[in-house]
């Protein structure tokens, strides 16, 4: 295998001479870019905007662009001049238990190579020594042109770095989960936890990529002038579950056919279990709403007579209200035609006055 990089583990004062190879490959099919039109490859021409010319890769260099759209030319030189002591060293930081590391940082596989024999006592000394501690290294590393994080494994006898994503390099997970409340129950994951164990282990050496053979397949028969295979059934599901509890037996049974394997006492009996759950469940829920059924019905006429003794109350306060009213019109009524009558018959008034005012006159005798 071919090395992509050269340099040194540092491990402590000790100095590990090591080569870099990929431990990782794709064999997905890659394609082309052609004219539909005749056939013709589609290609990409790398163009100077400013005077329009196509540049050969030996005229291309790094820039920066800065905040006001003008590109700052960055050499070889310029990076080469950093202080960065990972440029050819991988840098062990630190030691620490593999259930520390975020699968979600894990990033490009590489073995590590010892470079010559005297670098083979070293490289096992460092081998054997994560054997033994159970642990993984986590180092920094510089590789095309920025530092990066790795980690420090240990597979068979070779050791295995994984570059890793730095710890801001990771989203956080905002917005992702279900954020309405929602309650699985004991039930659903009995039958979640049996389709698991008919599901069981797999060996992962048997896993392969059916549909790159299918396209291998079919550009086999188009080069030969051949039939082309036969368009595979759409696969099952894919649409909505309406019931959770079936479509989790449906999964198990058919899980246990493809296995060959019959449904075993034990998923029937958890079947039997869950559905008992659910049907207990359901009826409580039930029991509920009946309860809450008859208590709406006892409130509602007891709800009818508060309102009916509610308006007869307030009629007759208009009633009242009403005859108050008018007895309060006739004495004001009244009242005002007395005072007429008096004004209208002054003299008299004041005679009837004088008369009560006067004294009598005694009789001499």
């Amino acid at each position: 295998m071919r090395s992509i990089w050269n340099g040194a583990i540092s491990f402590g004062l000790v100095s590990i001479p090591i080569k870099l190879v990929n431990a990782t490959e794709h064999h997905s099919i890659s394609f082309r870019q052609i004219h539909t039109a005749d056939g013709g490859r589609i290609r990409y021409r790398k163009v100077c905007e400013l005077d329009g010319e196509e540049i050969p890769a030996s005229e291309i260099g790094k820039g920066y662009e800065e905040p006001g759209g003008g590109i700052m030319p960055i050499t070889d030189d310029d990076l080469a001049a950093l202080p960065l002591p990972t440029a050819r060293t991988i840098e062990i930081v630190a030691f620490v238990p593999a259930d520390r590391i975020d699968p979600l940082q894990m990033d490009s596989a590489y073995y590590l190579s010892a470079s010559g024999v005297p670098a083979a006592k070293p490289y096992v000394l460092l081998r054997e020594a994560l054997k033994r501690s159970d642990k993984v290294a986590v180092a920094k590393f510089a590789l095309r042109g920025r530092e990066r994080l790795g980690m420090l494994r240990v597979v068979d006898d070779a050791i295995v770095m994984h570059g890793l994503l730095w710890p801001d390099e990771v989203r956080e997970p905002e917005g992702v989960a279900p954020e309405t409340n929602v309650t699985v129950r004991d039930a659903e994951l009995d039958l979640a936890d049996a389709l698991m164990n008919t599901l069981g282990d797999v060996d992962l050496e048997s896993l392969h990529d059916d549909y790159r053979e299918a396209v291998e397949e079919m550009i086999a028969a188009k080069a030969s002038g051949g039939e082309l295979p036969a368009e595979s059934p759409p696969a099952a599901g894919g649409g909505q579950v309406i019931d959770l509890m079936a479509a989790l037996e449906k999964s198990v049974r058919a899980a246990k056919e493809s296995r060959g394997e019959e449904e075993g006492e034990e998923v029937a009996e958890v079947t039997q279990m869950a559905r008992g759950e659910e049907r207990d469940a359901e009826r409580g829920t039930g029991k509920r709403k009946a309860a809450a059924s008859s208590a709406d019905a006892k409130k509602k006429p007891a709800a009818k007579k508060a309102a009916t003794a509610k308006k007869t109350t307030a009629a007759k306060k208009t009633t009242a209200a009403k005859k108050t009213a008018s007895a309060k019109k006739t004495a004001s009524a009244s009242q005002k035609q007395s005072a007429g009558q008096k004004e209208s018959h002054p003299a008299a008034a004041k005679k009837s006055t004088a008369k009560k005012a006067a004294p009598r006159k005694r009789t001499s005798a």
